[in-house]
């Protein structure tokens, strides 16, 4: 199959021009020492960041061996909450039981009840993943040089132009995506080059 799209990159361009600081003097003459300290430019990215955690989510379908263990305490805690409540009502059965009253036969048919309540249709998992996005950071910061000036003769007339940087971009990035497939024709008898297929064969 030929290809249909032909997709191209196109990356960034700049220019930087710099002009270095200067210092022209005219008429009289002077002896100066210059000494110049060096500028520096840095750059700082930090991309940014997409942080999951799915701890509570992953808990929700398989517990960890910590909330297991604290499930089934809890469990044990509300079974025996349960079963006291029950010892306590059967005997309050017993000490209230008259003569004639069948108790025993109550307790029995308690202690069979079917279990009733409202019953929960639940998804997994149930609790939902946290998610927390961090932006990306771009920090640009630039000294200019220094020139440090010594100078043994106060005379004439001195002119400081100071340095300069320019950028300039000259190309944005881009992504340029072409179709370099053929017409596409329908149906596909409408196809000059169509060639029908022989059922026959």
């Amino acid at each position: 199959m030929e290809q249909l799209l032909k997709i191209t990159c196109i990356p960034i361009q700049y220019e930087l021009k710099v002009t270095p600081a200067r210092l022209e003097y005219s008429q009289s003459k002077a002896y100066v020492d210059i000494t110049r300290s060096e500028g520096q430019f840095t750059m700082e990215s930090r991309p940014a960041r997409l942080l999951l955690d799915t701890y509570e989510a992953r808990n929700s379908i398989k517990p960890s061996v910590e909330k297991s263990i604290k499930d089934a305490a809890q469990r044990g805690q509300q079974a025996v909450h349960d079963l006291s409540a029950a010892y306590a009502r059967e005997g309050q059965l017993m000490l209230k039981a008259k003569p004639g009253e069948d108790a025993l036969n109550q307790i029995f048919q308690m202690r069979c009840q079917q279990p009733v309540g409202d019953f929960q249709l639940t998804f997994l998992p149930s609790a939902p993943v946290d998610i927390t996005y961090q932006e990306g950071d771009l920090t640009i910061q630039y000294k200019m040089d220094k020139l440090n000036f010594d100078l043994r003769k106060q005379q004439g007339h001195f002119e400081f132009i100071p340095g300069s940087v320019e950028i300039c971009i000259t190309q944005y990035p881009d992504v340029v995506v072409e179709y370099v497939g053929g017409p596409l024709y329908v149906p596909p008898s409408a196809d000059p080059d169509y060639e029908p297929i022989d059922l026959r064969a």
